[in-house]
């Protein structure tokens, strides 16, 4: 079950950013770390061991982020409420 929420936020990161192959390894204590690779090469860690939370935190910071759609009910609610347009 731990290396579930893992692998669905590496699951994620290779969705997010097609330039490098990512994937997870665990050692022997339980804990993680990203391993990337370029096409054709070896795969090298580029994280320290951390523990299931601070790695899908890692993980989810790390490569490129999506957008987030805002409708234009979303920008108009977000000005009644006073909050700066993000959209722009």
């Amino acid at each position: 079950m731990r290396s579930t929420k893992a692998s669905a936020a590496i699951a994620r990161l290779n969705t997010r950013d097609t330039a490098y192959r990512y994937s997870l390894g665990i050692n022997a204590a339980g804990l993680f770390y990203l391993l990337r690779a370029e096409p054709g090469a070896r795969a090298e860690k580029v994280s320290a061991d951390l523990p299931l939370d601070e790695f899908v935190q890692l993980v989810n910071a790390t490569g490129p982020q999506k957008k987030v759609k805002m409708s234009k009910y979303d920008v108009a609610f977000e000005k009644q409420l006073g909050k700066p347009n993000t959209q722009e």
